[in-house]
């Protein structure tokens, strides 16, 4: 049997008032177990793991330990190419409460937190006021860092400590927050189910921020379509980034085949992780793009293992010396493959590996541009903004 279609959706009117959130989804239904009706959702956050499995799993954990378990709100939504947890926390906050309020019930929660940037929290805080809600939902700044949303390091920032990724053994399913089983999903995930437990198709849709020239937006769309429907592609775009700051490049011409779900994106090496979608320009320089944000990347890096501390400033450093056009060192670029090799894997957490992903996607898409710059020129436009957001201006 097919899923419901999606009826409602998650953005909304743009009214994120609790009178405009039950004119269009109405009360939510007490009856039913969340992990019945989750079927074949999936985490909205980049690892995609199936939400009833993750459900009974913290609830089990829970159980075995004889503690209440406790469920964490992801907002922290680093990347700074995506959009779509921040359009959700601002225009449907009361869907994403509601998905908390179902999580709790699922693993016996007693304790019930949501984690979002600073400057949405008075937003978020109307919003818990409008449902009486200030004492059951407590909330967590997190700070404007690409890894704040880092599963661990969010418990840690939770917890009253750095927001910093520690190791995954035990994973935070088993010991996070004040030690107990802790559920972090993800706020699109918590909405989704929201909408899973009255009856809509939410389980086959998706937000993704979408980035062509000169202008971003926030659009949801079923995971079965294809990418060059979602995303406006044209005879100049060269390629796409798919996923983020820890995604993949993919020509143009292979994105165009592919549909949003994951089995077809993994059969190009790419996942939809942070739900991600850039349509390079033809005017822009690939490897110049590459480079700014993987010096981003290093510098965001928690600095507590020799992946980060070390091999990301150098990755960085030997990409930005290859985005100049000009003579270079001969073995720079076999260099810089080495190391991105040594790095994967090592890490405490995976921002090592994510890192290195967009730049091995980088250097074979680029090739061609590595060679022109090789030979002493680029072909981006003279003067051409640039295309990718990096905070702080790097470039």
């Amino acid at each position: 049997m097919s899923a419901p279609p999606l009826t409602r959706g998650l953005l909304g009117t743009g009214d994120p008032s609790l009178v405009a959130h039950l004119a269009t989804h109405g009360p939510l239904p007490h009856g039913g177990h969340p992990t019945s009706f989750a079927g074949e959702l999936t985490g909205r956050g980049g690892a995609g793991f199936p939400t009833a499995r993750k459900l009974a799993s913290v609830a089990d954990a829970a159980r075995a330990a004889r503690v209440p378990a406790v469920v964490v709100g992801n907002g922290g939504e680093g990347e700074p190419a995506a959009a779509k947890d921040a359009t959700l926390l601002a225009r449907s906050p009361h869907l994403v409460l509601d998905g908390l309020q179902l999580a709790a019930r699922a693993v016996g929660a007693d304790t019930v937190v949501l984690a979002a940037g600073r400057h949405q929290l008075a937003g978020l805080d109307r919003a818990l006021g409008e449902r009486g809600d200030r004492e059951r939902v407590r909330l967590v700044g997190l700070p404007d860092r690409f890894l704040a949303g880092e599963e661990t390091a969010l418990v840690a920032a939770v917890d009253g400590g750095p927001s910093l990724p520690r190791g995954k053994v035990p994973p935070v399913w088993q010991r996070g927050v004040q030690g107990r089983p802790t559920l972090v999903q993800n706020v699109e995930t918590l909405a989704r189910l929201a909408l899973l437990a009255r009856g809509d198709g939410a389980a086959g849709h998706t937000l993704v921020t979408r980035h062509v020239a000169g202008r971003a937006d926030v659009a949801e769309v079923p995971l079965g379509a294809r990418l060059a429907a979602v995303l406006p592609l044209d005879a100049g775009t060269q390629a796409v980034l798919v996923g983020g700051y820890h995604g993949s490049w993919l020509p143009a011409a292979v994105a165009a085949e592919l549909t949003l779900e994951r089995s077809s994106l993994a059969s190009v090496g790419a996942s939809l992780g942070a739900g991600v979608l850039a349509a390079l320009p033809a005017d822009r320089c690939g490897v110049r793009e590459t480079a700014a944000v993987v010096g981003y990347l290093a510098a965001q890096s928690a600095g507590q293992c020799g992946p980060c501390l070390n091999g990301l400033p150098r990755i960085a450093t030997a990409l930005e010396l290859l985005a100049r056009p000009g003579p270079r060192r001969p073995q720079l670029l076999a260099d810089l493959e080495r190391w991105s090799g040594l790095v994967v894997g090592r890490g405490a957490c995976t921002h090592p590996d994510g890192s290195v992903r967009l730049v091995a996607s980088a250097l074979r898409v680029f090739a061609p541009e590595l060679d022109a710059h090789a030979a002493g020129w680029c072909t981006a436009a003279p003067g051409a903004r640039p295309f990718l957001p990096v905070p702080g201006g790097a470039r």
